[in-house]
């Protein structure tokens, strides 16, 4: 069961000094006023506001809010790219009293529509070219009393069913910059993510100020962020507070760059201010870092980017990934692990000096593989289907467990979710991994996507990864699927590199994984595609690919 705090000799610390997210901005401001953001627009031009400017803007937002009847406790969503206008939001609509609700601009309409209702959504903020998508949702959403229109653009201008709607742009130009910020409790709500799971509705995880406060202190510190720093937001913004950064970089004074619409396809426009920026932190998936290296290989004169770290989440970064970055460029992918309901960050993969003494580069780099440590702040432990602690070997598999001051408590409003936390405060990540005696976790897989063959356990992570460490593949998802003998089987989609394709083949992927696999655990079916099923954040839809591919070890 949980405990009940005990007190002790009473401090004479202010401790009713509430740790509110508008203070962030507010105190950054004062200290590092001149520093830069930087938004990149649609057609490459570069809008460059300081901390100043982007604080006065988000007084006039908040007084703008409050102006059309926006009121503390609302729920205001925002539908929008990685842009200067999202920054405000993040900053003013929880400095105003309201809660703002990130919306996944890559959610079906259906579940998009249902994220907008369960949360009760009172305004929405919507880039002028996301209005179709809004337009897509709006009859379905009752609740909703405006539609506040991202544009530089006169409302004459723009055709929309909305109704009613307004500029943001006229809004806060019609605002006043004066105003007397509400005092938050911290525990209130300051914003929302959505889960998207792969299975059922999405589940609403609402962050309090205090939670992001602190997630802010810690990812700045872990990640080693100063004002000397800039940082590159390639982490939607819309999912798990693009991961912490927008806050965590401003509290630390970083210059912060946005890359505003950006298309994977255009890895050139997305690339470029790596280098006239000066960007030396950033983050993402290995789904935008692996197709971003390979444009760096094909470059004539490769980027330097030593000193640089990229925060690599979502899924395990490859050895190949890992290698490439560091060898074409100086810079370092340093892994980390969380989830929306962790705020984002749990464990970050830095080696530790004693280890750079003691490991030969071959096991340094395989240890980078682990998901990391976990940072100061947070309980992790690793458990068996008894909930006891497994040993501390690195080798022993079991369910990671998490609870702390920026892991969510519960879902809201979502009835039969409690099992995921148990009685003393741990929410259960479904994530089956080990632990070694350093701290370092490291993921096996998802606990639904382990493969159990024959009565044994395979690893799909593990699998993709050693299919990712052939020089002729570029990406692989490995999952299991049924079989008529052996209850699962693994089966591997394969993406070869460009200059592989139609020459890599099944029994080169089979010999490769036998170095590291047991010949009973290697797939019998090895497809090759042009790409594979993604979620929306990024993460191999396993459960598209089981569905797709479920019979083929049970057809005649």
């Amino acid at each position: 069961m949980r405990k009940n705090p005990i007190m002790g000799f009473p401090s004479t610390s202010q401790d009713d000094y509430q740790l509110n997210v508008l203070n962030i901005l507010r105190q950054a401001a004062r200290s590092f006023g001149r520093q830069e953001i930087v938004s990149v627009r649609l057609d490459g031009s570069r809008l460059r506001f300081t901390y100043q400017e982007t604080y006065s803007r988000v007084k006039r937002l908040a007084n703008a809010l409050t102006a059309i009847g926006a009121e503390i406790g609302d729920r205001i969503g925002v539908l929008d790219w990685n842009d200067h206008r999202h920054l405000e939001a993040y900053y003013g609509i929880p400095g105003m009293g309201a809660t703002m609700l990130l919306l996944n601009i890559r959610l079906s309409p259906v579940d998009l529509g249902y994220v907008i209702n369960h949360a009760g959504t009172k305004y929405v903020l919507v880039d002028e070219t996301l209005l179709p998508l809004a337009e897509g949702v709006a009859k379905n959403c009752s609740s909703v009393k405006g539609w506040i229109i991202l544009t530089d653009k006169d409302l004459s201008q723009i055709t929309t069913s909305l109704s009613p709607i307004y500029s943001y742009e006229k809004l806060l130009a019609e605002a006043t910059e004066e105003i007397e910020w509400p005092f938050m409790d911290e525990k209130s709500a300051c914003a929302a993510c959505y889960t998207t799971g792969t299975t059922g509705r999405p589940k609403g995880v609402y962050y309090s100020h205090r939670d992001v406060y602190l997630h802010a202190m810690a990812i700045g510190n872990n990640a080693e962020v100063s004002n000397s720093d800039c940082f590159y937001q390639l982490v939607p913004m819309f999912h798990a507070l693009g991961w912490g950064m927008p806050y965590a970089s401003i509290l630390t004074g970083a210059k912060f760059v946005l890359p505003g619409i950006y298309n994977v396809a255009d890895l050139g426009s997305l690339a470029e201010p790596l280098v006239s920026e000066g960007v030396t932190v950033s983050a993402g998936a290995p789904a935008l870092f692996m197709p971003m290296l390979e444009y760096i290989r094909k470059l004539d004169k490769k980027p330097d980017l030593r000193g640089a770290r990229f925060l690599s989440g979502a899924s395990e970064p490859s050895l190949t990934l890992m290698k490439g970055f560091h060898e074409l460029t100086g810079a370092e992918i340093v892994h980390a692990y969380g989830a929306t309901e962790t705020t984002p960050l749990v464990t970050i993969n830095k080696l530790k000096p004693w280890l750079k003494a003691e490991l030969s580069d071959a096991d340094q780099w395989d240890l980078k593989r682990k998901q990391g440590y976990p940072v100061v702040g947070l309980d992790v432990k690793v458990v068996d289907h008894e909930d006891k602690e497994v040993p501390p070997d690195g080798k022993t598999p079991g369910e990671i467990l998490i609870r702390g001051p920026w892991i969510t408590g519960c879902y809201y409003n979502a009835p039969g979710s409690e099992e995921q936390f148990t009685s003393d405060g741990y929410w259960r990540s479904g994530d089956a991994g080990t632990i070694d005696a350093e701290g370092y976790l490291k993921i096996t897989d998802r606990v639904k996507d382990l493969i159990k063959s024959g009565g044994e356990w395979i690893s799909s992570v593990d699998m993709e990864n050693e299919i990712m460490a052939h020089p002729g593949v570029l990406e692989a998802v490995v999952t299991g699927v049924a079989h008529p003998k052996w209850e699962e089987r693994p089966i591997a989609l394969v993406v070869p590199r460009e200059e592989y394709r139609n020459k890599l083949t099944k029994e080169e992927i089979t010999e490769h994984l036998s170095k590291k696999f047991a010949k009973w655990q290697l797939p019998e079916a090895v497809v090759f595609v042009s790409s594979v099923p993604k979620t929306s954040v990024g993460k191999f839809n396993k459960k598209v690919i089981r569905e797709e591919y479920k019979d083929i070890y049970t057809q005649s």
